[in-house]
């Protein structure tokens, strides 16, 4: 027992060097679960502490620990009161104005988050009749689900409520059947004309600075991910997403999520859903 407790820390002292993640005390099978799924992925022949001492001093197998043990727990229009808003308060004020919209979503994970920001975009323009322009920044840390993000190919369910009502899938995505003995599969891919509004890119949230300047972004999302992080942390990567926002700008987090030691300088106009008023000093 007292082994793997020591492992078990190893491993959080590990994830949390590599990217301020904190696991909680109540993850060790979750912990066992992924170091034999990180076992087999490395076909790593030797002792299990000697393939964290590999990680740990950052020799090998970095990208396929991160992988291994970030989550990556979402789907389209996830907590859809967040896009509605952004279709009915934010982007109405850039089909007057004529200006682009710059939006980063700092989670990117599988690529629904952003899709559904592109969307909604889309939408607006249908509905306000108008062309906005727009560039949509996705990052995660984890490589794996960033590429299945670029490839834009999910598995889809007619029974799925994922879709609202004013989202028709049809528009969006390609739909192809996949027969099998007993049942079949239906996959979506998203088409061209959606996939180019979005860019993705590694980033790690517990880097020191972000490859962006500052006041750039009009919206970011920040949702279901500073969940992940010691209260500290959270405060940190927030500050750090604040100083990209631009006044007026609105920033979307979480259900379980707060805005912490930003409280005074933004104003609350919906359910976790703030909007800048002065820079953090």
């Amino acid at each position: 027992m007292e082994d793997t407790e020591k492992l078990h820390k190893k491993v959080k002292d590990i994830l949390y060097s590599l990217t301020g993640i904190t696991l909680s005390e109540n993850k060790d099978i979750m912990i066992a679960n992924r170091l034999h799924k990180l076992r087999r992925d490395t076909k790593f022949k030797g002792d299990i502490d000697d393939l964290l001492k590999s990680i740990q001093n950052e020799e090998n197998f970095v990208t396929e620990f991160i992988n291994s043990f970030t989550t990556n727990k979402t789907h389209f229009f996830r907590e859809d009161f967040h896009f509605e808003d952004l279709r009915d308060r934010v982007l109405p004020d850039f089909t007057k104005s004529g200006q682009d919209i710059k939006m980063y979503c700092s989670a990117s994970s599988t690529g629904e988050e952003p899709y559904s920001m592109a969307m909604t975009i889309l939408e607006a323009n249908a509905l306000y009749n108008s062309r906005i322009k727009s560039s949509i920044i996705a990052t995660d840390i984890d490589t794996k689900v960033l590429q299945y993000a670029a490839d834009g190919i999910y598995r889809f369910s007619k029974s799925s409520k994922e879709f609202p009502d004013w989202i028709s899938p049809q528009k969006y995505f390609k739909k192809r059947v996949k027969k099998g003995i007993a049942s079949e599969e239906i996959l979506i891919k998203v088409k061209d004309d959606l996939k180019r509004m979005v860019t993705f890119q590694v980033m790690n949230l517990s880097d020191s600075a972000y490859p962006f300047q500052n006041h750039q972004f009009d919206v970011v999302f920040c949702r279901n991910v500073l969940i992940y992080f010691s209260a500290k942390d959270q405060n940190i990567i927030l500050k750090k997403l604040f100083k990209h926002l631009k006044i007026g700008g609105t920033l979307y987090i979480g259900h379980s999520e707060n805005p912490h030691e930003l409280i005074n300088y933004v104003q609350r106009v919906g359910q976790n859903i703030f909007v800048k008023v002065k820079d953090f000093n």
